[in-house]
């Protein structure tokens, strides 16, 4: 689909003390995976691969294919171990412990994860603890990964984050952390600051007009663009938003096309192309089904997928070098409240890319929207064309103003290419 990175959650191996069963039921039925975030078991803990997906001279072998199709891998950085971590029995000193000296599980109220033990990074001597988290680390980029994606480092100390990251940048400059942190706004920049190269946003939770222009606007201007890069994701492994399920199709289409333009870094999550939308329970922002608790087996062609769209919208992102920029987003008007106009364009202004998007998935939208061709040395009366790449079609438009018509059953997302 012409992505630039396969992410992978935790191939280690699982706990089975307190494992959970699918959909997050508290016992888990004989063949039943787990939850691969309760890392750790007979078979080794943090560097050690799960018998299920294979031995580590597989993962070499997987590693070097995607680097042969133009992929690098990203592995999850999910720094808590089950009941059966081997560090549980070698380092309980490296744990939290309760008045009867019985470690504690992670909690999230009203969540319980009774198949998962946090770390504790300011126990007694924590040197040994974060010198071997830095042990891991290295050792992963030993086997060819440069990307890690971070859960939860809000839930760890920041001077943490400050030396790991300082100390493996150190030795290897090209090594990118995300910080998977949806939490408080203060903390999010403070993890930014601290050294994360990239950092999850709050997008998946701005579906309105007026709020994606205030928080795209604010995250990247400055300063916050000084050192934060958000990376937009429509879905995750835990978030399927009540857009999508409600939006179907269409909302999918939207919300794809909205991040992978609004910001130069954007990643869907599996099934976001089979549009997968169905919850657990009304008012459930988890899915039903999800493969954090089982196997997972998918019909990637299944009808009504998004395989092509995906890869023509990531066809564009590649062919146009405005869209590679991160601090150069800029809103301009549309007449209709369910229409979003916005542009990209390269310093050299050699590559002017705008977006109409229309953000109701249920019924068609049109409206004229604003075009700066004052700032682009465009008279008022001077035609130019505009190209819209994901149909391929060319329209000339004159002045300063423009008219979209967007349709969420045919294309609810337009990308032009501004041509003189």
């Amino acid at each position: 689909m012409g992505f630039d990175v396969v992410y992978l959650p935790p191939i280690h191996p699982i706990g089975r003390a307190h494992r959970k069963g699918r959909n997050n039921t508290l016992v888990a039925r004989p063949g039943e995976p787990g939850s691969p975030w309760a890392i750790g078991g007979a078979e080794g803990g943090f560097t050690a691969v799960h018998p299920d997906l294979g031995t580590l001279d597989d993962f070499d072998r997987f590693v070097a294919r995607a680097r042969q199709l133009g992929l690098e891998v990203a592995l999850d950085l999910t720094i808590q171990c089950s009941p059966d971590h081997p560090w549980v029995r070698e380092h309980p000193e490296w744990f939290f412990h309760r008045p009867d000296g019985t470690i504690k599980y992670a909690e999230n109220p009203p969540k319980k994860y009774e198949d998962v033990y946090p770390v504790n990074f300011l126990c007694a001597d924590p040197r040994p603890l974060w010198e071997e988290m830095r042990r891991v680390l290295e050792f992963w980029i030993g086997h060819g990964v440069h990307t890690f994606r971070v859960d939860n480092p809000h839930t760890k100390p920041v001077k943490f984050w400050e030396w790991l990251i300082r100390a493996v940048q150190d030795e290897h400059p090209d090594v990118i952390f995300l910080a998977e942190a949806f939490t408080r706004p203060k903390m999010m920049r403070v993890l930014a600051k601290s050294g994360f190269t990239q950092s999850y946003t709050y997008f998946t939770w701005r579906n309105e007009k007026q709020e994606l222009i205030d928080y795209l606007t604010e995250i990247t201007g400055p300063p916050m663009a000084d050192y934060f890069r958000g990376n937009l994701w429509p879905n995750t492994p835990d978030i399927l938003h009540e857009t999508l399920q409600r939006g179907g199709r269409p909302a999918f289409k939207t919300r794809l096309a909205l991040a992978a333009t609004l910001s130069s870094l954007y990643g869907i999550y599996s099934g976001y192309e089979l549009c997968e939308n169905t919850p657990r329970e009304p008012g459930s922002e988890e899915y039903l089904n999800s493969e954090k608790y089982e196997y997972k087996v998918r019909a990637w062609d299944a009808p009504g997928n998004l395989v092509d769209y995906v890869t023509r919208i990531n066809r564009i992102r590649r062919e146009n070098r405005a869209l590679h920029g991160y601090a150069n987003l800029r809103f301009y008007g549309a007449d209709d409240p369910n229409i979003l106009f916005y542009g990209k364009m390269t310093p050299a202004r050699d590559n002017l890319v705008f977006v109409a998007a229309n953000l109701d998935p249920f019924a068609a939208h049109g409206c004229l929207v604003d075009v700066p061709i004052a700032a682009l040395g465009i008279g008022a009366s001077q035609p130019y064309r505009m190209r819209e790449l994901i149909t391929d079609r060319e329209y000339e438009w004159r002045g300063p103003r423009g008219y979209v018509d967007l349709h969420p059953d045919v294309e609810p997302a337009q990308i032009f290419v501004l041509q003189r």
